[in-house]
């Protein structure tokens, strides 16, 4: 026998997962990590700092912030902090629209005249209206000297009342004529045909329909320069046009053209363009063209000043929506040398390629401004010499007359004489 004595528990078999405390694990070699080498220090004085090649930068990768058909933000006009309606001091209401009240008011710190207009938000619903930023739109990408310059000053107030800073501008064209003794003369209108064709060539440029040209939103200073105003009804335009096409409650009745009169609802610049032939009439004649009550009488009343519209005259007229409805009067010529008889042949030839039928054929904006007639005797007045007229948006009122005395009659009269003279 041994002397050792074996262990007092039996023996088992070991499992592979049993180890002692004191066991160690088995060694696991772990890959060495290759240390970072630093670059030697080389000193300006040492040969070797000129033998040294620099290091080339990573080529940069090319991101662009916009599309490439996207204009950039340079070419934008820059957007004014908010300030607070009260560095305004209301001085008068100019008028109530649809859309929004038009104020004069004067800056407290600079004493400028502006116009501040108040967005209608009482009965909106859903959020902040479209016709305000289809205006804020309008007004941000017509920048143009015959386009009424909007600040872009929004000032909130509880989010329930939008303010808009725009330039205030003595009269508008509607008001003017009524107060004017005598219709403009020739030369003048030229000069404001000329602006008017220019703001509309630019904001057609722009892709931007106004559909609402009148003159009432044709303003004008005191210096013979008018600009366009009123853009709640504006909308960029092009194709697609959207879903369910174009509105047809754009343009006030007696401007409004007579494709939108028979249904269509797409259109182009050629709206803007009938509106601006009414315009023109309207400064020739001193009063409205078309002034009509309703939308049938307007037609009948474009039926009898063009003569009713014909396969050569207005091709696509069958396919409106409302041609079918409407009987159309016998067929006559039309009448634009009895209404206009004192208008030159270029004249009444600009005014009926502005007044026409069919769209495609409508006379535009750029080709309107080189038309002859701008270029015949008389030529366009220069702004600066139009006269002046009281202002009845800044409350101004029309100087009256001075009273003369009565001219001597009757014995009543006394003569000056020693009897009734006194000195001191």
């Amino acid at each position: 026998m041994t002397s050792q004595s074996g262990p007092s528990t039996p023996s088992r078999k070991r499992s592979k997962w049993d180890q002692d405390d004191n066991e160690e694990p088995p060694f696991v070699p772990q890959p060495k990590r290759r240390a970072k080498q630093k670059p030697a220090k080389i000193s300006q004085d040492s040969p070797r700092a000129s033998q040294v090649p620099p290091v080339a930068a990573p080529p940069a990768i090319y991101r662009p912030g916009h599309s490439r058909y996207v204009p950039p933000r340079t070419r934008h006009p820059p957007i004014q902090p908010s300030r607070s309606v009260y560095s305004y001091e209301r001085l008068n209401q100019i008028e109530e629209g649809s859309y929004g009240v038009v104020f004069r008011a004067k800056d407290k710190q600079t004493g400028d005249i502006v116009a501040l207009k108040k967005l209608k938000l009482d009965e909106e619903k859903n959020g902040f209206p479209i016709t305000a930023l289809r205006e804020i739109y309008a007004l941000m990408s017509c920048r143009h000297e015959n386009v009424v310059l909007c600040v872009i000053t929004i000032i909130l107030v509880e989010m329930t009342r939008v303010f808009v800073v725009m330039d205030f501008i003595e009269h508008d064209l509607k008001s003017l004529l009524t107060m004017m003794p005598s219709p403009f003369l020739q030369s003048e209108i030229k000069t404001l045909m000329l602006q008017l064709l220019s703001a509309v060539n630019h904001c057609h440029d722009q892709w931007i329909l106004h559909r609402d040209l009148k003159t009432s939103n044709l303003l004008m200073n005191n210096r013979g320069t008018i600009k366009v105003a009123d853009f709640g009804l504006a909308r960029r335009y092009g194709d697609p046009v959207g879903v369910g096409g174009m509105t047809q409650l754009v343009v006030t009745l007696w401007y409004r053209a007579p494709e939108i009169l028979l249904g269509a609802t797409t259109y182009s610049t050629a709206v803007d363009m009938w509106s601006v032939g009414c315009i023109f009439a309207e400064l020739l004649l001193k009063e409205p063209l078309f002034q009509a009550h309703g939308e049938l009488e307007l037609l009948s009343m474009i039926f009898k000043l063009l003569g009713p519209p014909t396969t050569h005259s207005w091709p696509n007229y069958t396919s409106l929506p409302l041609s079918k409805t409407i009987s159309l009067p016998s067929p006559q010529p039309h009448q634009f040398r009895q209404k206009f008889p004192y208008l030159t042949s270029a004249g009444l030839d600009l005014l009926m390629s502005l007044l026409t039928y069919d769209p495609d054929q409508r006379i535009n904006a750029e080709e309107a401004l080189q038309h002859p007639y701008f270029t015949e005797s008389p030529l366009p007045k220069h702004p600066d010499l139009f006269g002046s007229f009281p202002s009845a948006a800044a409350g101004e009122k029309k100087r009256k007359a001075f009273e003369s005395p009565t001219a001597p009659r009757g014995a009543n009269h006394k003569l000056l004489d020693e009897s009734n003279v006194t000195t001191e």
